[in-house]
């Protein structure tokens, strides 16, 4: 345990959380669809029971695609390698007191469980990321709602970093990953496609700022790209949404109906980029490098998929900016 320090900070990354194993599919999944905030499936005394049903019927499929990237999620890897290596670089100030913490959504280590570990470690004084850079009510809404929940009546000290689309750092770590799998193509033409995780259209209406966000962070990637020491221009890019579930409408196009609609109109080489993700999991993994990239082989297209942000130097150093600037804004008690 650490001892009780008032100028500890502690770091909280939010995430979604995955699967650790394939038992842990299905579990994984009720705790996903029970969540209003992400899809309402009927009146509310009806979500649980809904959830029960589909979490059940999904499960043995889920578990095939698990089993085709190594059996569980990579997240929880991921992401603690991204708190490890953002503590490090934390801590390099002299004085410097950072303690930094994982709390997932829907699996574990579940952000009430986290809360205790920060409340044994004696840390009054949090910063709690959300590890999507962009926000909408189903992802880091839900995340810090959950949160907020969870320390009703603690006493902490907390600053929350709820949004970060057109952070500079931030951009500059994927234009350079982007630039990095445009150069495997070797001078040759090729189409930029942006892919986002879908979100139920009726979100966008009611003024969820997700597709927005989105839109500025492309904007601003491709602004990156036209500069020094990238020097691409006149990309060929477009957007679209991946991992849509339920009956209801979501964001379109489809990355599925985009890669086909490319092949008809030409294009020979792809560069996907999975913009709403900072790290690998089944969306990348699994639907891009996997079901869109034979998709896309079938009708002639040769894909390749940037890398993801994971714990690239310059997304750690993007994540240490934002929570400097954070921590400012502390009143620290001698």
């Amino acid at each position: 345990m650490i001892s009780k320090n008032n100028h500890l900070i502690g770091v909280v990354l939010l995430n979604l959380g995955g699967p650790d194993s394939r038992q842990a599919v299905r579990p994984f999944l009720y705790n996903l669809f029970s969540d209003r905030d992400i899809i309402r499936l009927g009146p509310s005394y009806l979500q649980k029971p809904i959830a029960w049903l589909i979490s059940t019927f999904r499960s043995k499929k889920t578990e095939e695609m698990y089993s085709r990237i190594g059996g569980k999620s990579p997240i929880l890897d991921i992401t603690t390698a991204q708190a490890e290596a953002l503590e490090k670089e934390l801590n390099k100030g002299a004085g410097a007191n950072f303690k930094v913490y994982i709390g997932m959504r829907y699996w574990h280590p579940f952000i009430t469980d986290t809360i205790q570990r920060i409340s044994d470690d004696g840390t009054r004084h949090l910063i709690v990321m959300s590890l999507y850079p962009h926000y909408s009510k189903a992802t880091s809404g839900s995340s810090i709602t959950d949160f907020k929940k969870a320390v009703t009546g603690r006493s902490f000290n907390i600053q929350y970093i709820e949004q970060w689309p057109a952070f500079p750092p931030y951009i500059d770590a994927l234009a350079e990953l982007v630039a990095h799998g445009i150069s495997r193509f070797k001078g040759n033409e090729f189409d930029l496609l942006y892919s986002a995780h879908s979100l139920p259209q009726s979100f966008i209406d009611e003024g969820d700022p997700y597709l927005d966000h989105i839109k500025t962070t492309i904007d601003k990637v491709n602004a990156r790209l036209s500069g020094a020491p990238y020097n691409i221009t006149e990309l060929k890019h477009h957007l679209s949404f991946q991992s849509k579930t339920g009956p209801v409408k979501w964001l379109e196009p489809s990355t599925e109906q985009t890669i086909i609609h490319l092949s008809k109109g030409g294009c020979k080489n792809l560069v996907v980029v999975p913009i709403s993700f900072v790290s690998d999991h089944i969306e990348t993994l699994y639907e891009i490098d996997i079901l869109y990239k034979e998709l896309a082989a079938k009708h002639g297209i040769n894909l390749m998929r940037c890398e993801a942000l994971n714990t690239s130097e310059k997304f750690i150093l993007a994540m240490k900016e934002l929570v400097l600037a954070s921590a400012n804004h502390f009143k620290m008690q001698n």
